[in-house]
């Protein structure tokens, strides 16, 4: 049973989204504000984290980042509809993705099993591998990547994205598709999301050492790995 995390100060919602959530098979803790949250989300082990932006004590990006600095659990961030700022600032700092408040409970559920099927371990037959690309190694069943022997703090969401493009290395590989298979979701129109992954990807690995870069941006198109 997947254990979640929601930090939301709406007590009613918080009790429609318990009931939700555990008719659906997830055990469900609640915390009603920013710091009784982050204590639980730093003391506990959770598959997911439903993260509300606008919470007494600690507000959701205050939490998120001091999550981030120790520990990468995947946070699905609940935002105000149509305040874009909110969404690309929990994106920046390592949410897993972003949900517009008020919300369809078929919407939710659907993206809560999108992020925590990519968090998972895959397969046994999958697990013992550990793939090579150049100078990346990716370990899919421990979900650790590491480049020039150093590991790296990835996300569970942009370990999936750079899994995605290394295998696909040397191909364009359209936004629709990689929304898709890593975010589990339809490319949307103004939907920055993918980018900011892919931003945060960029920065976190580190130069090669011949220079050249790791991903050329296809404008309008998608992306393509440099092997």
């Amino acid at each position: 049973m997947s254990q979640i995390l929601l930090i939301d100060d709406d007590l009613g919602l918080s009790e429609l989204l318990a009931q939700l959530l555990e008719l659906e098979g997830f055990e469900l803790t609640l915390a009603h504000d920013g710091q009784a949250g982050l204590e639980l989300a730093l003391e506990q082990q959770f598959d997911l984290i439903l993260l509300d932006v606008m919470l007494p004590k600690l507000n959701g990006f205050e939490v998120l980042k001091a999550l981030r600095a120790s520990k990468q659990t995947p946070v699905l961030m609940l935002t105000a509809r149509g305040d874009e700022i909110d969404r690309v600032v929990g994106l920046e700092i390592g949410a897993d993705d972003y949900l517009p408040k008020p919300f369809n409970d078929r919407e939710l559920i659907a993206r809560i099993k999108a992020i925590i099927r990519r968090s998972n371990i895959l397969p046994d037959e999958k697990a013992t591998t550990v793939h090579e690309y150049g100078d990346i190694q990716l370990d899919p069943g421990r979900q650790e990547a590491y480049c020039q022997d150093q590991l790296l703090i990835l996300t569970g969401t942009e370990f999936g994205l750079l899994f995605e493009m290394l295998q696909n290395g040397g191909e364009l590989i359209s936004k629709e598709m990689l929304s898709e298979k890593v975010l589990g979701k339809k490319l949307m129109p103004f939907d920055r999301s993918l980018d900011m992954h892919l931003s945060n990807l960029r920065k976190k690995l580190p130069e090669r050492t011949d220079g050249r870069p790791r991903v050329k941006t296809i404008r309008g198109k998608g992306y393509i790995w440099l092997p």
